[in-house]
């Protein structure tokens, strides 16, 4: 395969996200023959059973994406010790109708940063069982869990913590190995 396209699921709305910081940082650390595709999420409507036959067009291109990635990246703050309404919003919908999940097979990765020190543990755990339950293939060790801190990230998206960024670096390698180990 020539390129290895990565949807990109960004579980923060607010433009000035961590977790947007942080996607646009691992964007920076996978090869050159991997890309990421950023999956809007602010405009996909509540999912409702009513409207899976005739998807509205912001679910259809989200449900595009999907089908045309060879690799699905979470990158996502907790809320409530949960997944965030987004996400999970966009996980119903990939799902729907039945018959046409998207994410079976997919070979999926799970990060994210807050400014607690638990970082995004649970919205992890709670992210790979729902994402087990609909037939995906999430990596699950090493697991992040990344507090965030003011400058931990530059605005060049560069990760400012030497420690910090050789751990995000293998924590890519071992992702771009198992999006290939899916794709092979």
């Amino acid at each position: 395969m020539s390129t290895y396209k990565i949807a990109v699921f960004v579980g923060s709305l607010r433009a000035a996200s961590f977790n947007l910081r942080l996607a646009r940082a691992l964007e920076k650390l996978v090869p050159a023959d991997f890309k990421f595709d950023y999956v809007s999420l602010g405009d996909v409507p509540l999912y409702n059973q009513d409207n899976e036959n005739n998807l509205p067009a912001p679910a259809a291109k989200l449900k595009q994406q999907i089908a045309d990635a060879q690799g699905i990246l979470f990158v996502s703050p907790e809320h409530n010790r949960s997944v965030p309404a987004a996400i999970k919003n966009a996980i119903d919908w990939g799902s729907r109708p039945w018959g046409q999940n998207s994410w079976t097979g997919k070979a999926i990765g799970i990060v994210g940063t807050s400014p607690s020190a638990a970082g995004t543990a649970l919205m992890q755990q709670h992210l790979r069982n729902i994402l087990a339950a609909e037939g995906a293939n999430a990596l699950t060790t090493p697991e992040v869990f990344l507090q965030y801190t003011e400058g931990l990230i530059d605005d060049q998206y560069n990760i400012t913590n030497e420690g910090t960024r050789k751990f995000l670096q293998g924590w890519i390698d071992r992702y771009v190995d198992w999006i290939k180990k899916f794709n092979a």
